[in-house]
């Protein structure tokens, strides 16, 4: 059974229960108002006839329908009267005679004035509600009966109409929640389209029946921004491995060049030998430092890193520190007590990554890193960045035409940017005046912790 089938009899089931336990409840108030008013009808007459007023017991042509030949359905009561010592005399109305037991003949004898008790009596072929009121200590009573057959047939055809609304509420229910479930269904049909084709493993041209600001509906803007994510992560896949694809044929052209020429190694000048060899360690550090750049970005190992609160300055000293002793190069670092919320490693990669690139660039001169207010920037005095690159400097694989002949993957400052980003902040690459470059990230600012003093560092 699908789930437009089970909320339809769901709302069936509940509008029929409603139906029902309100029409039971109107029923038996119906019935207990009916009762009631029968019964102060009866004592109201009763005091009547005992005060002499029999004419209350006369037939009534009012209550005669046109089909009634029998004068006894225009008048429903009779009265009767019983001495003191427990003898019956009739004293109007239909010619029935009601039946007296002990308690009645009780009231007659001895029963104070006013006092009285209800029955439920049958004188075939009709039932009657019967009160008895005696009229004081030795005076006998006065018992009055009304046929209840009316009564209870206005209460049968009440019961056949409560059934009968019972019955359209519970059609009214089940067309009202099948209309609904359809209209709730129609959307998570069409999103379970779109799974199963996702599941096919179909991404592209998937319609997702996004809007609203019900479960639905947002379950469909969910899904649909999942789908945008998914659609990215594989296009930035396929890119990344035929990007790699193309960086690394390059280096392992190079080797298998050199594999050839090492076939005939004895045949070399050790001068030639020596830059062979030279050349092939070259091409394997590049290839080692290419894979594992690439794993990283493949990977994001760094995403796995939790979050903790980090002193900015102190990531970007121990980054300057790093390439000082790697490279041993004169690397400044100015910085103020920036804290943020963020992954410390990563971080910290991403600034020595900053500094390595501007080390690349700049073989000479002090390399600067600025931090403040959750910006960090590297300043050097290299070739600087041309219009043309500024925007792609970023890139994976990116290889401005001042940088073709120096060692690199490319895909450093590219980490760069997957590591802003993931700190909610941004890059960027521009002209420093007086040349070189500013190459630097942000964090965003719903990280930034309060920051105390500034810094100065050199190095």
């Amino acid at each position: 059974m699908n789930l437009r089938s089970k909320l339809a009899i769901a709302f069936a089931g509940v509008g029929a229960a409603a139906a029902i336990l309100v029409g039971v409840f109107s029923y038996q108030a119906a019935s207990e108002r009916i009762s009631a008013e029968l019964d102060r009808s009866l004592l109201t007459t009763s005091a009547e006839v005992a005060a002499g007023a029999t004419q209350v017991l006369a037939s009534n042509p009012v209550l005669r329908g046109p089909d009634d030949d029998d004068h006894d359905e225009a008048q429903p009561m009779v009265a009767q009267a019983i001495a003191p010592d427990g003898a019956v005399r009739p004293i109007g109305g239909r010619p029935v005679r009601l039946a007296v037991d002990d308690a009645d003949r009780a009231l007659a004898a001895s029963g104070p004035l006013g006092t009285h008790r209800y029955q439920d009596l049958t004188a075939s072929p009709d039932d009657y509600r019967v009160i008895t009121v005696a009229l004081g200590p030795g005076r006998g009573a006065v018992q009055l009966g009304v046929d209840v057959d009316e009564s209870r047939h206005v209460l049968s055809g009440l019961a056949a109409r409560i059934k009968g609304v019972s019955a359209l509420v519970l059609v009214a229910a089940a067309l009202a929640g099948w209309l609904l479930a359809r209209q709730i269904t129609r959307r998570l049909v069409r999103l379970t389209q779109a799974t199963e084709q996702v599941g096919d493993g179909g991404l592209a041209g998937i319609s997702v029946p996004a809007g609203g600001r019900d479960e639905v509906g947002r379950l469909a803007t969910s899904f649909d921004r999942m789908l945008g994510r998914l659609a990215d992560a594989r296009a930035d896949q396929e890119r990344l491995v035929q990007d790699a694809a193309h960086e690394l044929r390059t280096p392992l052209t190079s080797l298998r060049t050199n594999a050839s020429v090492l076939r005939r190694f004895a045949e070399l000048s050790p001068d030639s030998r020596a830059r062979l060899l030279d050349d092939v360690d070259g091409e394997t550090r590049e290839l080692t430092h290419l894979i594992d750049e690439l794993v990283e970005l493949a990977t994001r190992r760094y995403e796995a890193e939790e979050p903790t609160p980090v002193d900015l300055g102190e990531i970007v000293e121990r980054a300057a520190d790093r390439v000082r002793r790697r490279t041993g190069r004169t690397i400044t670092a100015d910085v103020d007590a920036s804290a943020v919320t963020g992954q410390a490693k990563a971080l910290e990669r991403a600034v020595a990554n900053l500094l390595e690139n501007a080390v690349k660039f700049d073989t000479a001169g002090p390399i600067e890193v600025v931090a403040r207010d959750g910006r960090v920037q590297v300043l050097d005095r290299g070739p600087g960045i041309g219009e043309e690159d500024a925007g792609r400097v970023f890139d994976r694989f990116h290889r401005a035409d001042a940088a073709r002949g120096l060692p690199g993957s490319g895909l450093g400052l590219a980490i760069v940017r997957e590591i802003a980003v993931a700190h909610g902040g941004t890059v960027f690459a521009e002209p420093r005046p007086g040349g070189g470059a500013v190459v630097g990230f942000t964090v965003g600012t719903d990280l930034l912790l309060p920051i105390s003093h500034p810094r100065h560092v050199d190095g």
